[in-house]
């Protein structure tokens, strides 16, 4: 898989705790949560399955995850897994910087959140007023509604640009007003929609956030967050600088692809710093996720006051809140979000009135399915009801309807720099073994029900539908496939 491979089952890891219970060892529930992994589905009257978290890195390719785990409102522990760099050999600690990706977003959000308490900015204004050089163009869209802090930071601005793929060591670094007129690697950021009509996911719009808390603060992002934000919250691992300073790169995990090979210059840049440019720890996040649970069970020295953070957990379009997402009524309400920068995969989730979070943050572009695997198996240790498996029942299917379904499928549509889009699907182990040559992908999709297969690792789904003689599929009940041989 890489080169320093045999390391991940060498090396002691280091890892620390704060207890939650008076001298009480978690150790033995960390070794039952690595090896209870559990994948997205269980198949009903089967074994029950579980997985070893060492094990499933490598099947991944994902050379390197932290995690850390808060109960009763406290850090129950924390630990480092696998290679932080295969270059130089550097094992993953508790203190490994990981690249956040949109994660920055929900703790950038507590800049705005205490300008707002400080009187110094109003959620409902249009955020014009608060910029200064840099403006957002008005056009027919914005004649009667604004954009506001409130819809920037839930996502209903009607701000354009989703996300930012980061800049290479040898690239050019923008400015935040180059970036958001589309000077960088992305288009322009501008609305296109009535803003408060529709929810839209925008990175775009968090980088308008940003220069206005620079603009209001008169002070740059990683500046104001530092002294303002991170200090406060002692999260003394965390930073917004970008790039990050030179000082920081021994401690500092490098990014993987998807096949597990370290990206050139071991990581991307990100001048988006609100959007995608926060350096953590887990362990950093979980204090993060302790001072809202603490504020809203009654801490009354706190950076935020309950009212603010009661604010910030209100959902608004999509279940939003200003700065994470949000699942959840009354004392299950969850706040969390996720991260992807190049190379990096992250997740987080936090009940608020219920003294417990999860997070976790993994060096590969695989890390999104191990990630689930981790979370189910948290969950299902400590009985959170936050995430578990599956159930299905397999299906029993004549080889010749398989035989049937089996050929080669196309498109129903051209695909820029590949024209006519054709997978092909052959009969394996009593279900239909799928090879999409156009990205490598393979799948093993297994009969659930009348026409309907689903791969249990990867959790895509496939409806089959004959008419006329012709047989077609409709894959993640959004990309049509009809067969053609």
């Amino acid at each position: 898989m890489i080169r320093s491979h045999t390391f991940m089952y060498l090396i002691v890891l280091h890892f620390t705790f704060n207890l939650a219970a008076q001298n009480m060892d978690p150790s033995a529930e960390i070794h039952s949560i690595e090896n209870g992994l559990q994948p997205l589905f269980q198949i009903r009257g089967g074994t029950f399955k579980t997985f070893n978290l060492m094990d499933r890195m490598e099947h991944y390719k994902v050379p390197g995850v932290s995690i850390a785990v808060v109960e009763n409102n406290q850090l129950r522990w924390a630990k480092g897994y696998g290679i932080a760099n295969t270059d130089l050999g550097s094992p993953v600690t508790n203190e490994t910087l990981f690249q956040a990706g949109s994660i920055s977003k929900p703790i950038a959000a507590l800049a705005v959140l205490k300008l707002f308490q400080d009187d110094l900015v109003d959620l409902d204004q249009d955020v014009n007023h608060y910029l200064k050089d840099w403006k957002i163009p008005d056009n027919r869209f914005t004649e009667n509604e604004k954009v506001t802090m409130r819809r920037l930071l839930t996502h209903s601005a009607g701000m354009t640009v989703h996300g930012f793929p980061g800049y290479s060591q040898k690239d050019n670094f923008p400015s935040i007003s180059e970036v958001l007129d589309g000077k960088g690697n992305t288009d322009p950021i501008r609305v296109d929609t009535i803003p408060g009509s529709i929810w839209r996911y925008s990175g775009g719009g968090y980088t308008v956030m940003e220069k206005v808390v620079e603009d209001i603060t008169g002070k740059p992002l990683e500046v104001y967050m530092s002294e303002s934000i991170l200090a406060p919250l002692e999260m003394v691992r965390s930073t917004y600088q970008q790039p990050l300073g030179t000082e920081h790169h021994s401690e500092a995990s490098a990014a993987y692809d998807g096949n597990g090979q370290i990206l050139e210059g071991y990581w991307h840049n990100y001048p988006e710093q609100a959007a995608a440019g926060l350096w953590t720890t887990p362990t950093d996040l979980a204090k993060y996720c302790i001072e809202v649970q603490q504020v809203l069970a009654g801490k009354k020295t706190a950076l935020l006051t309950r009212e603010t953070i009661e604010e910030m957990l209100t959902k608004h379009m999509n279940n939003w809140g200003l700065g994470p997402s949000l699942q959840g009524d009354d004392d299950l309400l969850q706040f969390g979000h996720g991260g992807k920068n190049a190379g990096f995969t992250n997740d987080f989730r936090a009940f608020a009135y219920q003294g417990r979070a999860v997070i976790v943050m993994t060096s590969g572009d695989n890390g999104s399915r191990l990630i689930g695997e981790i979370l189910r198996s948290v969950s299902h240790f400590y009985d959170w009801g936050m995430s578990q498996s599956e159930v299905v029942e397999i299906a029993t299917i004549s080889s010749s309807r398989l035989d049937s379904l089996a050929g080669r499928y196309q498109l129903d549509f051209m695909v820029p720099d590949i024209g006519k889009y054709i997978v092909e699907l052959k009969v394996q182990d009593d279900g239909l073994f799928v090879n999409d040559p156009n990205n490598g992908d393979t799948n093993l999709l297994r009969p659930v029900g009348d026409g309907q297969f689903i791969d249990l690792d990867t959790g895509d789904r496939v409806q089959f539908e004959i008419a006329n003689d012709i047989i077609g599929l409709l894959w993640n009940n959004r990309f049509q496939f009809n067969k053609i041989e």
